[in-house]
């Protein structure tokens, strides 16, 4: 019997029904969440090809190359699929200032939630948002 999907070697990513592909970029040097974003066919290409993260905006309806005009790159060392191919891990090293998040910060995910509130538990801006 052939190996089904989920023991393949074949790179087959399952984009979703509007072309895209969910990425979870974490550090990888220290495994910390940094952002999730997400990648259509061309974005995904790149990626591999330059080494350096590309995203599909879903707000601007546009290709983006992370860090383009902040200097924000994230230089990817690896790439994970989940065992049904439609989630990818990036793991990747921050360049710059190490800011992931367009508020400035290492990471999107800063916020604790508590019951009905948010508390902050990440770290200080790294830079000015206006700059991401």
């Amino acid at each position: 019997m052939a190996p089904g999907l989920d023991e393949t070697t074949v790179f087959q990513p399952r984009f979703d029904p509007q072309g895209l592909i969910p990425a979870i970029v974490t550090d990888a040097r220290d495994n910390t969440l940094l952002m999730v974003a997400h990648m259509n066919a061309e974005a995904l290409r790149l990626t591999i090809e330059t080494g350096k993260a590309h995203f599909w905006s879903r707000s601007r309806q546009a290709l983006w190359k992370k860090g383009e005009t902040s200097g924000e790159i994230l230089d990817v060392r690896e790439i994970l699929t989940d065992c049904d191919q439609d989630v990818l891990q990036v793991k990747a090293v921050p360049v710059g200032r190490g800011a992931a998040c367009h508020t400035g910060r290492r990471s999107c995910f800063y916020r604790r939630v508590e019951k009905s509130q948010l508390s902050f538990v990440g770290g200080p801006t790294l830079l000015d948002p206006q700059d991401v």
